[in-house]
């Protein structure tokens, strides 16, 4: 389980051999580290995961290795598994995609203090990376990497950063944790130690190589792609792109300078329920000075439900968005222009 997708496995994976599963697409969603939100937004699931079949296909196109292996077929009348196709093939979009599964150890931690000598003892030659590798085409307003680095650091020429989005002519490359309570940052050494046998140098080359394609995609649809992220997973020298690549909760994208991804939904709680954003703040803030890994238990603010509208709005947003990503008209939805018209009036 994640907080918006769930696992199905049909093999285990060893330490030597790669397993084989499903991810099992919700219409949940998660803001802030949250986890489960009250609401559904539907179809998001469906949207997630025909991007996601989408990306990966065009990765592999590029010659990048993943560890996708198509979308499950389902029946109108049934949820058992059915046949693994290519996305071209589903008859409706589709919300399971089968994957090939990888290993993930036990990270041990007293508090704060995360023991990947003992992951990476137990990972042998086949194990999900315990890395988020995360490019920037884009430095906007309110980024923590103003908060972390000097224009200088990534090569720009300016004193401090000024008070309006940075577009970059080179990506930025960084790494976070990804198993741990609070996600950290980390310099190349750090991340190059918590990815254990594989390169941090091949890893930065890939999601640079996947930047490429998700921004290239995006601007023959009349996206911006803003950022983003992938994780890997290591199988005997190999390095493969896991998980879900260039859908609108993992990376940032923009249509006609308005957001078209979950960011919508960060920023309409941060004006609508600033009183539970605050909390989660503050209880993330108390427990790293009190060294305390589970920082939710602090939090004594609840998020409140969505109104239909907004939840209508995400769900158009979501759906047209994925339309236009891929070409394809899979979803009911309104014309993207439409549905990112009624997000401006949120």
């Amino acid at each position: 389980m994640t907080s918006v997708k769930e696992f199905r496995i049909e093999e285990d994976a060893t330490a030597d051999s790669l397993g084989r599963g499903s991810f099992v697409f919700t219409d949940d969603y998660s803001v802030f580290d949250w986890g489960k939100m009250p609401d559904q937004i539907p179809e998001k699931g469906a949207s997630l995961c025909t991007m996601g079949a989408f990306n990966f296909e065009l990765l592999e196109s590029e010659g990048v290795p993943t560890h996708y292996r198509g979308v499950v077929e389902h029946g109108a009348e049934n949820g058992e598994n059915g046949e693994v196709v290519p996305l071209e093939e589903a008859s409706s979009p589709p919300w399971e995609m089968a994957i090939d599964l990888t290993q993930v150890p036990d990270l041990p931690n007293e508090g704060r203090e995360y023991d990947y000598d003992s992951y990476h003892e137990a990972a042998g030659e086949n194990y999900l990376i315990p890395l988020e590798i995360v490019f920037r085409n884009r430095v906007p307003v309110g980024s923590s990497l103003r908060r972390r680095t000097d224009p200088a650091d990534h090569g720009l020429d300016l004193d401090s950063w000024p008070d309006e989005p940075v577009d970059l002519d080179e990506p930025i490359v960084e790494f976070s944790t990804k198993y741990e309570e609070g996600d950290r940052y980390l310099d190349r050494e750090e991340a190059d130690f918590i990815a254990g046998k594989a390169d941090v140098d091949a890893l930065a080359d890939l999601a640079l190589e996947v930047n490429r394609i998700v921004t290239d995609q995006a601007d023959a649809a009349g996206l911006d792609h803003q950022d983003g992220k992938i994780e890997c997973l290591y199988h005997r020298g190999e390095i493969r792109v896991a998980d879900v690549v260039g859908t609108f909760d993992e990376n940032r994208f923009s249509y006609e300078g308005t957001q078209l991804s979950k960011e919508v939904l960060r920023q309409y709680h941060k004006r609508t329920q600033p009183e539970w954003v605050q909390a989660v703040e503050q209880a993330k803030a108390e427990a790293k000075r009190e060294d305390i890994a589970d920082w939710k238990s602090l939090c004594d603010v609840e998020p409140e439900p969505l109104a239909d509208e907004v939840v209508e709005t995400a769900r158009d947003m979501y759906c047209a968005g994925a339309n236009a990503y891929t070409g394809r008209e899979l979803f009911d939805a309104p014309p993207l222009s439409s549905a990112i018209g009624a997000v401006r009036r949120l």
